[in-house]
Order: C-alpha cells, then sequence, then structure tokens
C-alpha cells in the first residue's frame, strides 16, 4: 500500500529532526544560540560556573554534540562557546549583563535539559520552553519577597542573641529598607550600588529612630542586622566555589562584586552612624542567647526567608528551613558545647546539610544548589564582614586596637565562607567522579534509548 502525501511528509520531518539532533554541524547557529542562552538564564539565576558547563554539556548532548567537540569558556560577564573537530569550527559569544538569584530557574533548566534528552525534542520545542521559563514571573510577589526580607533579618537578630522584641524592630526596618532599594533602582534608575548603600542608609536610620520608641536606649541588635538582607551569601559562596573548581576569573570577578556590594551597604551604615552620632557597635556581642528553642526557630525563619528571596520553589521551602536548623544547630553546638572555632562549627554544618542533601536531591529531583545553599545561608558572617571594612573606613580615627580587631573579624569572615563552601561542595570533591560518571552513564542511555527507537 502506498504512502499517502501527509505520510510522507510526518516522515521527511522526522528525518530532518533525526538529522538535526545527530549531525553536530546541522543547524549549528541555532544550536549555538540555544546553548547560550541556556547558560545566559544559567548565570544570571545565580549558578556557579560549574553547574552552568555541566547543564549546558548536557543540552549540547540531546542537540547532538559530542562532548569532546564542545569548548566552553565561562567568565561572569561573558559566555564563549566553541564547536569545532579538524573540519569544522563555529564560535559564539553572550554577554551576562543582569546577575541576580532565582533557584526556580536554576530547578527549571536543569529539569529541561534532562527532558529534552529523555524526549528527544526539536530545537524548536526545546527554544519555547527555555524562553518560557525566561518569561517565568517570580513566584512571590514584591511585598510577600519585602517581608521575607524583614522576618529573615529579624531571624540573625535572634541568632546574633537578640530578644523577641529586637526581631520585630529588625524585620520592620529590613522591610523598609528593601522597599527603598526597590524604589532607588527600579523606579528612579540608580546604580545598583547607590540604591544598596541608600537602603543600608535608610535601613539603619530607621533602626537608630527605634531608641526614642522604647525609651530603653539603642535598639543594638536591629542595628546590627537591618540590613543584612543585602550581604551576597550566593555570590560568596559561588566565588569560592568558581575558584576552587578553576575557573579563576570567573570567581575573581564574583569576589569584587561581593566586595563592592558590601563595600555599598558599609559606606550606609557608616553615613547613617555619623548623622546619628551613634557609638561604636562593632564591639557588641553577638552570642546566642539559647543553644536550643529560640535558635532552632530563628535558623528555620531566616533559611526559609532569604529562600523567598531566592525565589525558591514553594515545596521547597520547609525542607530548606529544616537544612537551615540542622546547619545552625550543628555550628552552635560544636562552638558552644564542644567548644570548636566558628570556622570549625560553620564547615561542619556544612558537611552535614551536604551529605543530607546529596540523598535528598534524588528524592526531591532538584539540583543539589537548591537545597544547599540556601540552607547554610543563616551562617555566613555577614556582620563580621562589615566590621572589618568599618575599621577601614574608619581607619583615621580609630585606634590600632580597635583595627586590629576588625582585621581580625574580616580574616574570620573570611575562613568561615571558605569552611562553608567547601563543606557544601564536599560531594564534588570527593566523589565528583562518581557523580560526573553517574551523570554521563545516564546521558549516554538516554541517547541511546533515542538510537535505538529512531532505528
Amino acid at each position: 500500500m502506498e504512502e499517502t502525501p501527509r505520510e510522507e511528509r510526518l516522515q521527511e520531518i522526522q528525518r530532518r529532526k533525526e538529522e538535526v539532533l545527530t549531525d553536530p554541524y546541522a543547524k549549528i547557529d541555532k544550536k549555538l544560540h540555544l546553548l547560550l542562552r541556556t547558560g545566559q538564564l544559567l548565570m544570571e539565576s545565580g549558578a556557579d560556573s560549574d553547574r552552568t558547563v555541566r547543564d549546558m554539556t548536557r543540552a549540547a548532548a540531546f542537540m547532538g554534540i559530542p562532548k569532546e567537540k564542545l569548548h566552553l569558556h565561562v567568565m561572569y560577564t561573558t559566555l564563549m562557546l566553541n564547536v569545532n573537530d579538524q573540519d569544522h569550527t563555529y564560535t559564539e559569544f553572550r554577554k551576562c549583563r543582569k546577575h541576580g538569584v532565582n533557584m526556580e530557574t536554576l530547578t527549571a533548566v536543569s529539569h529541561l535539559t534532562w527532558r529534552a534528552l529523555r524526549e528527544s525534542f526539536s530545537l524548536r520545542q526545546y527554544e519555547a520552553l527555555l524562553e518560557r521559563i525566561a518569561a517565568r514571573p517570580r513566584t512571590y510577589s514584591f511585598y510577600v519577597t519585602a517581608l521575607s526580607a524583614g522576618l529573615a533579618c529579624g531571624g540573625f537578630s535572634k541568632l546574633f542573641g537578640g530578644s523577641w522584641l529586637d526581631f520585630v524592630f529588625t524585620a520592620v526596618c529590613a522591610f523598609f529598607g528593601f522597599f527603598v532599594r526597590r524604589l532607588c533602582i527600579e523606579r528612579y534608575g540608580f546604580h545598583p550600588y547607590a540604591g544598596i548603600a541608600i537602603a543600608s542608609f535608610a535601613a539603619t536610620m530607621l533602626a537608630w529612630s527605634v531608641q526614642f520608641i522604647t525609651g530603653n536606649g539603642m535598639a543594638w541588635y536591629p542595628l546590627i542586622a537591618c540590613a543584612l538582607f543585602i550581604v551576597p551569601g550566593i555570590p560568596l559562596i559561588n566565588a569560592v566555589d568558581d575558584l576552587l573548581n578553576g575557573f579563576i576569573v570567573s570567581g575573581m570577578a564574583r569576589f569584587m562584586h561581593t566586595l563592592l556590594i558590601v563595600g555599598s551597604m558599609t559606606f550606609g551604615i557608616v553615613i547613617a552612624i555619623r548623622l546619628g552620632n551613634i557609638a561604636d557597635f562593632t564591639a557588641v556581642s553577638m552570642q546566642p542567647d539559647n543553644v536550643y528553642l529560640s535558635q532552632v526557630i530563628a535558623a528555620g525563619i531566616s533559611a526559609m526567608c532569604f529562600s523567598v528571596i531566592f525565589n525558591l520553589p514553594k515545596h521547597l521551602l520547609p525542607v530548606v528551613g529544616i537544612g537551615g536548623i540542622i546547619a545552625v544547630m550543628t555550628r552552635n553546638i560544636m562552638v558552644l558545647e564542644l567548644g570548636f572555632s566558628q570556622i570549625a562549627g560553620s564547615f561542619t554544618g556544612a558537611v552535614l546539610v551536604s551529605v543530607i542533601a546529596l540523598r535528598m536531591m534524588h528524592v526531591l529531583h532538584v539540583p543539589i544548589i537548591t537545597l544547599t545553599i540556601p540552607s547554610v545561608i543563616p551562617m555566613i558572617p555577614g556582620v563580621l564582614l562589615y566590621r572589618l571594612l568599618f575599621a577601614v573606613l574608619n581607619i583615621q580615627t580609630i585606634s590600632s586596637t580597635a583595627l586590629l580587631d576588625g582585621i581580625r573579624s574580616g580574616t574570620i569572615a573570611l575562613f568561615i565562607i571558605i569552611g562553608i563552601a567547601i563543606g557544601i561542595t564536599i560531594p564534588n570533591i570527593f566523589i565528583s567522579r562518581r557523580l560526573n560518571r553517574e551523570r554521563n552513564e545516564k546521558t549516554n542511555e538516554l541517547l541511546e534509548q533515542r538510537f535505538n527507537s529512531e532505528a
């Protein structure tokens, strides 16, 4: 029985699709564009360079481009992609201009690359779904995010040893600062660093005014914690992660970006301190008032609320909250009960979270980064970082002892961050070969299934 014209057209379409997905150079311009668009979405949503390379390589495998023909150069603001063999070479660049954190996008892109490989998407299907991810609005409204920023900072004030009343005042001041930053950047078009400085100034001045409401003197913990929603915890961790994985240029760029953010925040705080004639607050004790119940509540609140700022999928919020509790309680028990240093305690907390997340990522089917980083954010020593910058900015007026204390705080903060970053990358450091082998085996299995079905 002869085939109808419609059947012939369908067979021709299928043949062309198979050719595109098996010949590395078929529609190569389109493939390069889609691969770079994938990498751009990942980088601009807070992915580290190693994850960006892995997901782009998986997407390339679905498009029929073998790993040995794919060459990626990842920088913080630029992606370069080259596909070549002895007879062909194609190169394209893509700029990454808007850097933020969007965990839902990271999860969606990761799922898309696996799904495209499993279901043999056409390039058109892949592009449509990729752009749908890019155009997807954030899960949480601005006011929910601003409220979460306030509660996250309130949790920090409690973790530092403040009272629950300090928690409330800190939350209000941080909410106000978050609102001011959005107003400066989105409505008035200020430079992002200027918006950060103004927001930290506004939050600190409001925290300074709390003393007139309570009549009990300076409210130190709201003053210390009200601007911590600005501290770039994920860029800090990603900077260290990039350096550990050999992405030196990208890691240094992330580190400089982080330093500028913290510097802008500190500048705003210092101006507020000068106008309010506030005494040096860097010596205020940050020892928790309770190792257990209040710290458990504060850690869970901080982890979940920071996750809202990072646009984590809603169903993962309780998981991350538990992860934050595990991380902070592990650190507190080691530091306050067993006498270990903050560096050792933070490292151990991060290791424990990463080991648990290594199992949970397969249960929840999400990238491990969406579980580990939000969970360890409550341990980021933001206050210690701007203690150092406060000392540097006031180097002409402070004593040598205060300057030395500031340098010591900055050094401790740096080692804590390195410890946290190494702790959450323990799976990649010690079992990276096994993880990569499992990913490659799964990729090859899916490719083999595709070829068998086509045959």
